[in-house]
């Protein structure tokens, strides 16, 4: 027997919260694109097996856990944020801003949130950071398939715009076909100018 992904949704549910929803974001790292959050509220006590970190997961597999995700969550939220806005506050308030968009945007509201990471976000409802929190908690991995594979479809849309970029293999990541882009052809209108491996080359 694993761990118990659903812990720290029954210490919530132990406290009288019946509506928990998991929040996290994907795409801190890449130079280019959004940063993208969701936010997943599962019925009570569900089972869908494989659910773990989206970064552990194989595209396919994530694919179809996204399916069943949006299948049987009670509610489901997202929030993105664009590169201008990226560059204007910096990624992690960016991160924390499209965290605090995904849990407005769901519907039926929570009433507590569990959050991926060390960082509380902007919002009156109870919350609790969860370093890890995609491997430790059902509701955050959900958020974390959810966030990555809407991150992942934005980029492989903005490929068709910018096919010079390969945007649709790395998502936009640094990786050395990205970098090696940026200095044959500049940067494109979803490169996050204020990112060392950008600005150089603006």
């Amino acid at each position: 027997m694993g761990q118990d992904l659903w812990l720290f949704e029954k210490k919530s549910i132990d406290k009288g919260f019946s509506r928990i929803a998991g929040i996290d974001e994907a795409g801190r790292g890449p130079l280019a694109g959004p940063v993208v959050s969701a936010a997943v509220i599962l019925p009570i006590y569900l089972h869908i097996p494989g659910i773990s970190d989206s970064k552990k997961l194989t595209p396919k597999k994530r694919a179809y856990l996204y399916d069943r995700i949006y299948d049987l969550a009670v509610s489901i939220g997202i929030g993105i944020v664009d590169p201008p806005e990226i560059d204007r506050i910096n990624i992690l308030q960016a991160a924390l801003l499209s965290m605090a968009m995904a849990s407005e945007n769901l519907d039926p509201q929570p009433d507590c949130l569990l959050i991926d990471g060390i960082f509380m976000i902007s919002s009156t409802l109870p919350q609790e950071p969860i370093p890890k929190g995609d491997a430790l908690s059902i509701s955050i991995a959900a958020a974390s398939i959810i966030a990555k594979v809407t991150r992942d479809r934005l980029m492989e849309r903005y490929h068709q715009d910018y096919p010079q970029f390969g945007f649709s293999k790395h998502k936009g990541y640094p990786t050395k076909a990205h970098k090696a882009a940026i200095r044959k052809f500049g940067c494109c209108p979803i490169h996050r100018q204020s990112f060392k491996g950008v600005k150089e080359y603006l």
